[in-house]
């Protein structure tokens, strides 16, 4: 840790920064899995040495690129929306573009949404339907 902590200063890093052990322990991954990220260019930490800072942006992404995959986007899906957001900064038709590709994308996980309420809503009916069914055969046999 002290070494982390020198290398940090050494480095000039005076705001928060996280190493990668720090970000695996926080969100239940592996190093692997955030330097996998790292090469796809997802994130992009300070490098000291062989260690690794990640400021908060990079926390940020993570977490944006964890909720994704749990959403079913793809990396490219992900690649691509870090580098609308980051050229929307200041111009109109950027800005527009990015406005869409955001609707189209609501849009995507309303749709999922409704599917996921329905699907759930099914699978309640056929749990007790299935529970009153081995009531009913359970109480046969006691009889």
């Amino acid at each position: 840790m002290a070494g982390t902590r020198k290398a940090r200063e050494d480095a000039g890093l005076n705001g928060t920064t996280y190493t990668i052990s720090e970000l695996a322990r926080e969100f239940d991954i592996t190093t692997r899995t955030i330097r996998f990220y790292e090469d796809r260019g997802l994130l992009a930490p300070i490098r000291v040495g062989q260690k690794r800072f990640y400021r908060r942006r990079d926390r940020t992404r993570l977490k944006l690129i964890l909720r994704g995959k749990r959403l079913g986007f793809t990396l490219g899906e992900i690649r691509e929306t870090f580098e609308l957001y980051d050229q929307a900064h200041g111009e109109a038709r950027q800005l527009r573009y990015y406005l869409e590709v955001l609707t189209e994308k609501r849009a995507q996980l309303v749709r999922q949404q409704r599917d996921l309420e329905e699907t759930l809503a099914e699978i309640e009916q056929s749990y007790n339907h299935c529970r009153a069914l081995l009531a009913a055969q359970e109480s046969k046999n006691i009889a």
